[in-house]
């Protein structure tokens, strides 16, 4: 039943992103498919091998030892402000950002990271069937940000045409920074944080691949890179301490407001309706979570989770499914956490738009055009990636 749900499902996706397409004779079937394949190769390593285990376990470990280091900075400076026995969300899910941000910067200044971006770029343009740039895009939005990863290809944006600037975006939106990924693990299972980030790294270009398809010639496929100007040690430091204190801060800041509207919106609906705002969001996304493999008497509670993320952010979702994931099968809980994880949301529009308008106005005003396709592309990413890991789980 579950590989007649998984093609359906697929034909699905696939449908509405055709639907939706710029160019619907241009759509290349073999990336697609060799993209695909490469998705469940991975996610089956991912999540039912010992090969997978093993990467689960050490990428684990890596981040539970940085948030133990993050955690003796955070208690020096915070210590004793917690109530004993409680955990402090804004302390232990999100201070630690600060930390991670400082390890990326080191990375980045070394020209570690730089050079890991660029050739893993250039290995995914051979498979993707898109340009090096998007391929190099798509990396590194994984690691800076679907607003930072802007500022390193901001010679190139003057010149990028529409529907190049459409799959960068996508990619921006699709994926999650690296500086986030420990915040993510302490309030779902590493495996399905691990998982989402290979597999919406490859969704983008297979949903790109439908809704935006198009060829790249030698000549408009060159990468300036930007050079940073030279800042010492310290100064990088500096930086990146204060650029991981700002998401922290930012991501805290959304989660008050999103988290207080929507208490707002619940009671005045549940007064005149009977149901809260959210339940009946549940019902809309419902046939949504029975596509990708949730269990039918799940459905409407994981279409409220899937629905929460949409309207908010991941972390509202993410803080909700923590609150009934007891309640729920393994198998929902796993298919709902993937799908979590990405920037795929109202918000993100605004924000990929201020970015790209902040470096071109003329490219953030085109980008404001196409912000709704842009989420609808993001979003398709996500329930792609749940298909997905329904499939193994």
């Amino acid at each position: 039943m579950k590989y007649v749900l998984f093609l359906a499902a697929l034909v699905i996706i696939f449908l509405l992103a055709y639907i939706a397409s710029y160019n619907k004779k241009g759509v290349k079937l073999r990336p697609i498919i060799t993209m695909l394949v490469l998705q469940l190769v991975l996610a089956f390593l991912l999540l039912n091998t010992e090969v997978g285990l093993v990467i689960i376990k050490g990428i684990s470990s890596l981040f539970e030892h940085i948030l133990n280091y993050g955690a003796e900075g955070i208690n020096f400076v915070f210590g004793g402000i917690a109530n004993k026995g409680q955990a402090p969300f804004f302390l232990n899910v999100l201070m630690p950002i600060v930390f991670i941000s400082v390890l990326i910067g080191i990375a980045q200044h070394i020209k570690v990271l730089p050079f890991i971006i660029r050739y893993l770029g250039l290995i995914l343009s051979k498979i993707n069937g898109l340009g090096k740039l998007e391929s190099y895009n798509a990396v590194a939005s994984a690691v800076f940000g679907q607003s930072e990863v802007f500022i390193s290809v901001k010679k190139q944006l003057p010149y990028l045409p529409k529907h190049r600037l459409y799959t960068l975006c996508t990619s921006a939106m699709s994926t999650v920074s690296a500086s986030i990924l420990g915040a993510y693990m302490t309030m779902i299972e590493p495996k399905y944080v691990v998982t989402a980030l290979v597999l919406n790294l490859f969704g983008g270009f297979i949903i790109s691949n439908i809704i935006n398809p198009y060829e790249v010639s030698e000549e408009e496929d060159i990468i300036d890179f930007n050079e940073e100007e030279k800042q010492t040690f310290f100064e990088m430091l500096g930086e990146y301490i204060l650029d991981g204190f700002k998401v922290a801060i930012i991501v805290g800041a959304m989660l008050i407001g999103f988290v207080a509207l929507i208490s707002m919106i619940n009671h005045i609906f549940a007064g005149i309706f009977g149901i809260s705002f959210q339940m009946a969001l549940g019902y809309v996304f419902a046939p949504f979570a029975f596509i990708v493999g949730v269990p039918g008497s799940e459905v409407v509670r994981a279409g409220t989770i899937m629905a929460t993320k949409l309207l908010s952010n991941e972390f509202v979702a993410m803080i909700d499914l923590g609150k009934i994931s007891h309640s729920l099968s393994s198998r929902t809980v796993g298919i709902i956490s993937v799908f979590l994880v990405s920037f795929a949301n109202f918000s993100s529009i605004g924000i990929v738009t201020g970015a790209v308008k902040g470096l071109n106005e003329q490219k953030g005003n085109l980008v404001a055009k196409f912000g709704l396709k842009l989420l609808y592309g993001a979003t398709l990413v996500s329930l792609l990636t749940a298909t997905i890991t329904g499939l193994m789980l």
